[in-house]
């Protein structure tokens, strides 16, 4: 899979899992971490963003499991995966 498709991918789990209580939510995320690593050759620009999406799923995730309020780590988030995404076209 490329990472167009992985990126679309990841926004499109997020935008969803936005909607959702942490229960629901915290799977959904946990499932993103094969999309977000790679293998695949990229430019260092588009490894920056596909990190800094990792980092806020990452953070997003933990807040989730701690059962802390994780309202405002959402838009980071999609932000990050929105940025990897228009990179990766």
């Amino acid at each position: 899979m490329t990472d167009a498709e992985n990126a679309t991918k990841v926004l499109d789990a997020l935008t969803a899992a936005a909607r959702e209580p942490a229960a629901v939510a915290l799977p959904m995320l946990n499932a993103l971490v094969g999309l977000v690593q790679s293998d695949a050759p990229a430019s260092l620009e588009i490894e920056e963003a596909r990190a800094a999406a990792f980092m806020a799923i990452c953070e997003l995730g933990k807040a989730l499991h701690r059962g802390q309020p994780a309202d405002q780590l959402w838009a980071p988030a999609i932000s990050a995966a929105d940025r990897w995404k228009s990179l990766a076209r």
